[in-house]
C-alpha cells in the first residue's frame, strides 16, 4: 500500500467532503485550503502532494478547478465511484442552500442580509490559504531551486495573470524539474499507487456514454413526431449552455462568469444584469465553489429541475474529464521522468497559491477588523493547528460583531 494514502470508505469520503462543501468558502483555493486541513493535517489520509497534483492537473483541464481537484482526490482514494461521491458530497450543501436563497429572493426580490458576515469570512478564508502555502512548503520544497521555482510563479502570476499565464507557469515547472532532477541512473522511488486498469477503462465508458447523451440531447429538436413540452425544450438549452462551458472554458469560477453573462443576460435574456451579479454574489457568499450560481440562473428558468439540471452541466462533463486525466497521470507518474516533473510542478503550484492568497487579501477592506481576524485565524491554524472547517464559520461570526 502507498505510504502516503490510508483505506477510506465511499460513506467517511461523502461526509469529509461534505463537510467540507459546507464551510469551504471563498472560491478555488479557499475551497483546496480547507481540503489540505482536514485530509492531510487532521485525518492523515493523503499527502500533500496528492493535492498539488490534483492542482496541476486541474489547471489544465476545462471546467471549475475545486471540484475538479475533489474528483482527483476521490478517485485517487477510491477511483471512479470514490470520485463521483466526492464531487457529489462537496457540492450537495451549497447546492441546497443556494436552492433556499433563489427562492427567498425570487419571492421577496433581495438576498438575506450577509454582507457583515462575509466581510468577516474573507480574512479568515486569506490566513487559511497563507497557511496551507506554508506547510506544503514546508514539506514539498526542499533545496534552492525549488524556492526560485516558487517565488518566481507567485510573482509571474500576480503580474501577469491570466489562464495562459498559470498554463504557462506549469509547464515552465515541469521543464525546470525535468531539467534539474531527472537523471536515468538513478530511479526516484514510487510515491504513487498506480490506478487499476479496469478503472481506466469505467473511465472511457462514462465518458463515451456522456457523449452518447449530448448527441441525443443535441438531436431532440429534430425528433419533431415527440412533440415534447417547452420545459423539456427549456432543461435541455440549460444542458446545451452550461455543459458546454464545463466541457470548454478553462481557468476556473471567473472565466466562467462572463461568459455565462453573455449567454444568459446579453443574448437570451434570462436574467437581468442585477439579477446575474445578485446570483453571482449568491455564489460567493454560500460556501462551496463559486459556480454554483448555475443552480440560482436554472432556478430562475425552470424552478427546482433547472437548477439540477444546470448545477449537474456544469460539474459533471469536467468532472468525468478530470477523471479520464487522473487515470492517465497515475500512470505517467509511475516513471522517473514524471516524478522529476513534478519536483519542479509541486513548488511552482505552492508560488500559485501564495499568489491567491495576496489577490484576495488585496481585494479586502483593509480595517483593523480585518488585520485582527487575519492574524487571529493565521495563529489559530498554525500554532494551534485548529481545523479550518471551524476557523472559516468562526471568522464570520466574528465579523458580524466586528464590523
Amino acid at each position: 500500500m502507498n505510504p502516503n494514502k490510508k483505506e477510506s470508505s465511499l460513506f467517511q469520503l461523502f461526509v469529509i467532503f461534505l463537510k467540507v462543501g459546507s464551510t469551504s468558502f471563498g472560491g478555488f483555493m479557499a475551497l483546496v485550503s480547507v481540503v489540505q486541513d482536514e485530509m492531510v493535517k487532521n485525518r492523515k489520509i493523503i499527502s500533500e502532494e496528492v493535492i498539488l497534483d490534483g492542482i496541476s492537473l486541474a489547471s489544465i483541464m476545462p471546467g471549475p478547478l475545486a471540484v475538479n481537484v475533489v474528483t482527483y482526490i476521490g478517485y485517487y482514494l477510491k477511483g471512479m465511484k470514490g470520485a463521483l461521491v466526492s464531487m457529489l458530497a462537496v457540492i450537495l450543501p451549497s447546492f441546497i442552500l443556494v436552492l433556499v436563497l433563489s427562492s427567498l429572493y425570487f419571492k421577496y426580490g433581495d438576498l438575506p442580509l450577509t454582507t457583515k458576515f462575509f466581510e468577516g469570512v474573507m480574512p479568515g478564508v486569506v490566513a487559511v490559504i497563507i497557511a496551507v502555502a506554508i506547510k506544503m512548503a514546508q514539506k514539498s520544497i526542499k533545496d534552492s531551486k525549488q524556492i526560485i521555482l516558487c517565488l518566481l510563479s507567485g510573482v509571474l502570476l500576480f503580474w501577469i495573470g491570466g489562464f495562459i499565464m498559470t498554463i504557462g507557469i506549469i509547464v515552465f515547472g515541469g521543464l525546470a524539474g525535468w531539467f534539474f532532477y531527472f537523471t536515468k541512473e538513478v530511479q526516484i522511488p514510487e510515491d504513487i499507487t498506480v490506478v487499476e486498469k479496469k478503472e481506466g477503462k469505467s473511465a472511457v465508458w462514462f465518458l463515451g456514454a456522456l457523449a452518447l447523451i449530448v448527441l441525443v440531447i443535441i438531436t431532440i429538436p429534430y425528433f419533431s413526431w415527440l412533440d415534447l413540452p417547452t420545459e423539456i425544450l427549456t432543461l435541455r438549452k440549460l444542458v446545451l449552455i452550461f455543459g458546454g462551458m464545463s466541457f470548454s472554458l478553462f481557468g476556473g469560477g471567473y472565466v466562467f462568469i462572463p461568459a455565462i453573462q453573455q449567454v444568459v443576460v446579453d443574448q437570451l435574456q434570462w436574467l437581468s444584469v442585477k439579477e446575474f451579479t445578485d446570483g453571482i454574489a449568491m455564489g460567493q457568499i454560500t460556501p462551496g465553489p463559486i459556480l454554483i450560481s448555475a443552480a440560482f440562473i436554472g432556478y430562475k428558468i425552470a424552478n427546482i429541475f433547472g437548477a439540477l439540471v444546470a448545477t449537474i452541466a456544469i460539474f459533471l462533463p469536467s468532472g468525468l474529464l478530470m477523471i479520464l486525466g487522473s487515470f492517465f497521470l497515475d500512470y505517467l507518474k509511475s516513471s522517473a521522468l514524471f516524478k522529476a516533473v513534478f519536483k519542479g510542478v509541486r513548488p511552482a503550484v505552492i508560488g500559485m497559491i501564495f499568489c491567491a492568497a495576496v489577490n484576495i487579501g488585496l481585494s479586502l477592506n483593509f480595517e483593523w477588523q480585518t488585520a485582527f481576524l487575519l492574524l487571529l485565524i493565521l495563529v489559530l491554524n498554525i500554532r494551534f493547528k485548529i481545523n479550518a472547517t471551524i476557523l472559516i464559520p468562526l471568522s464570520g461570526v466574528l465579523g458580524v460583531l466586528l464590523f
